[in-house]
C-alpha cells in the first residue's frame, strides 16, 4: 500500500517518519493509502519551512501581476481536473458527487478572486498631510503562510488561502487533514506544474507533532485553520503565544428560523438539503430547527417527507444526495449524541441509525435523523453534532428565536425563512451571527467575501476569502514623506 510523500522544495519526497495512518474509504472501509505520522513528521515541517524561507526572498519582490500568472493557469487545470478531483474526495470524504464537484467550483472561484490581487492589495494616498509632506499606506508580504486543513472540504479550504497567500507575495505549507491527504495530492500534481520557484507551495503530511512544529517555528508568521473549536482554539492560542497572525475558524450549531408565512415545501426542500448536505459535516449545516406558530405541524410534517426521502449511500452511484460520515467512530459519537437527546426528553421523530447501505454493509452510513421538543437546557441543543441530524423547536415568536440564538456560544451562520421583509431585517440585524442567510439554507459566502464566523465559531480578526484574505497576507506599511522645494525643480 502507497505511503504518500510530501511535496518540498518542488519535489516529492519521502517523510522522515517510520509510523503510518490508514486512509479509509468511510463508505466501505477500503484503505485507499497509507499516511506519515508521528514524531518526525516535525522534521518535515521544519524542511518545509527552510524551503519556504529561501523562496519568499525572490517571490515577496517579484511585481504582483506577474504573481498573479501562475494562479491564471491554476484555475485552468482545476477546470480539466474537476472531475478527477471530485471523485477522490468521494472516495476519502464519502459526500456525493455532485457535492464533491460543487466543492471543488468553489475552491475554483477562490483562485479567480485573488487573480484580483493586484487591484484588491491597492492602498491610500495622501498628499499634503502637512505643508510639503505627503502619506501612504503600502502592503507588504507577511512570509511563511502555513494552512492546516479539516476533513470535510479537502478541495475546498485550502483555497480560502492559498492563492491569496501567494498572489500577496508569500511562500506557503499545506499540512491537509491525515484523514482525507489525497484531494491535495492531486491538487499539488497540478500545482508542480506550474512556473513557480522551488519550495514557494510545499504540502506536509501529519498530526500534532507536525502542527505544534509549524506554530512553534520562528520562521512561520501566518497560521489559517479550519476545524472544530477546541482545536481552533489551541491553534490560535499556541500560534499567538509564539508571535503568529493566526485565523482559526471553529465548529458551529447553526439556527434555522422558519415564520408561519414561509412557502412550507420549498423551505422544507432547502433545509433538509443544508442539515444532510455533506451527512452534516460541514459547518454550515442547519442544525437547530426553529418553527415559529407550527401549531398544526403543517411545517414539521413537511420536513419529515423531505428527510425521508433523501437517498443515502455510496457517493460515486448515480441518484445517490448524502454518504457516510468520516469515520467509525464518528458515527459512535453521533448515535451516541442522538440517544443523548432520547434521554434528555426528545422525541425521535426519525431514526436514522442502524442504518445498512446493500453493498456497504461496512459503511459509517447514518440516514436523515429528526429530533423533535429537544429540551433548550440539554446538551444535545448546544452540542455540534457534526452528524444528519436535525432538531425540531417550536416556539412562539421571532423574538423568542433571537434570544435563543443569541444565548448560543457558537455563532457562525443563522438563518430565516420568510416573505416578510420585516422580520428579515429585524433578523439580520439582531442576530450574533458571522454569516446571514434570508430564504437560504447554507449561507456560505461567496469568494468575494469573508467567510465570517463570531464568538466560539471563530478565533482572530480577518477571515479567509476576498479582501480579508489580502490583509491577512499581508503587512502594512505607512510611509511619510517631505521633498523639499530645494530639492526639487522650481516652479
Amino acid at each position: 500500500m502507497e505511503v504518500l510523500k510530501n511535496y518540498i522544495n518542488g519535489s516529492w519526497v519521502d517523510s522522515k517518519a517510520q509510523e503510518t495512518l490508514n486512509v479509509v474509504n468511510p463508505a466501505n472501509q477500503e484503505v485507499l493509502a497509507r499516511v506519515p505520522m508521528g514524531d518526525k513528521t516535525a522534521a518535515d515541517a521544519e524542511n518545509a519551512v527552510s524551503v519556504a524561507s529561501l523562496a519568499l526572498i525572490e517571490w515577496c519582490n517579484t511585481p504582483v501581476m506577474r504573481r498573479v500568472q501562475p494562479l491564471y493557469q491554476l484555475k485552468q487545470l482545476l477546470d480539466e481536473n474537476i472531475d478527477e478531483i471530485a471523485r477522490l474526495i468521494t472516495l476519502e470524504c464519502g459526500k456525493s458527487f455532485v457535492e464533491a464537484k460543487a466543492e471543488v467550483q468553489r475552491g475554483i472561484e477562490n483562485v479567480e478572486t485573488a487573480c484580483a490581487t493586484p487591484t484588491l492589495m491597492q492602498s491610500e494616498f495622501s498628499e499634503n498631510v502637512a505643508s510639503g509632506i505627503d502619506e501612504f499606506v503600502i502592503r507588504q508580504a507577511i512570509g511563511v503562510c502555513v494552512c492546516i486543513a479539516p476533513f470535510n472540504f479537502p478541495g475546498m479550504i485550502p483555497f480560502w488561502f492559498l492563492p491569496y497567500a501567494l498572489a500577496c507575495g508569500n511562500s506557503f505549507i499545506l499540512k491537509p487533514s491525515e484523514k482525507v491527504p489525497l484531494t491535495m495530492m492531486k491538487v499539488f500534481e497540478l500545482i508542480d506544474q506550474l512556473d513557480l520557484p522551488k519550495g514557494l507551495v510545499n504540502l506536509v503530511h501529519g498530526g500534532k507533532e507536525c502542527v505544534n512544529s509549524l506554530l512553534e517555528h520562528p520562521d512561520v508568521k501566518a497560521i489559517s485553520f479550519v476545524g472544530s473549536t477546541p482545536v481552533a482554539r489551541y491553534i490560535y492560542q499556541r500560534g499567538a503565544a509564539n508571535g503568529k497572525r493566526v485565523q482559526a475558524q471553529g465548529g458551529a450549531k447553526n439556527p434555522v428560523v422558519i415564520m408561519p408565512d414561509a412557502d412550507v415545501d420549498m423551505t422544507a426542500s432547502i433545509i433538509a438539503d443544508s442539515v444532510y448536505g455533506c451527512a452534516g459535516q460541514r459547518c454550515l449545516a442547519a442544525s437547530n430547527i426553529i418553527t415559529v406558530g407550527d401549531g398544526k405541524g403543517v411545517m414539521k410534517e413537511a420536513l419529515y417527507e423531505a428527510a425521508k426521502g433523501k437517498v443515502t449511500g455510496f457517493g460515486l452511484d448515480e441518484g445517490v444526495e448524502m454518504g457516510p460520515v468520516i469515520s467509525r467512530d464518528s458515527k459512535e459519537r453521533i448515535e451516541n449524541l442522538i440517544a443523548q437527546g432520547v434521554s434528555e426528553g426528545a422525541n425521535m421523530l426519525l431514526d436514522g441509525r442502524e442504518a445498512s447501505i446493500e453493498g456497504y454493509e461496512k459503511g459509517n452510513f447514518i440516514k436523515p435523523t429528526i429530533l423533535e421538543n429537544v429540551p433548550l437546557d440539554g446538551e444535545v441543543v448546544k452540542t455540534e453534532i457534526f452528524g444528519p441530524v436535525m432538531s425540531l423547536l417550536p416556539m412562539d415568536s421571532l423574538t423568542d428565536a433571537l434570544m435563543f440564538i443569541n444565548s448560543n456560544n457558537f455563532g457562525n451562520m443563522a438563518c430565516l425563512f420568510t416573505n416578510s421583509g420585516l422580520a428579515a431585517r429585524t433578523f439580520r440585524h439582531y442576530a450574533n451571527a458571522g454569516n446571514i442567510g434570508i430564504n437560504i439554507g447554507v449561507a456560505a459566502p461567496m469568494a468575494q467575501f469573508p467567510f465570517s464566523g463570531w464568538n466560539d465559531s471563530f478565533f482572530g480578526d480577518l477571515h479567509g476569502q476576498g479582501r480579508h484574505a489580502i490583509e491577512f497576507f499581508t503587512q502594512t506599511k505607512v510611509v511619510i514623506e517631505r521633498w523639499p522645494k530645494e530639492w526639487s525643480r522650481k516652479f
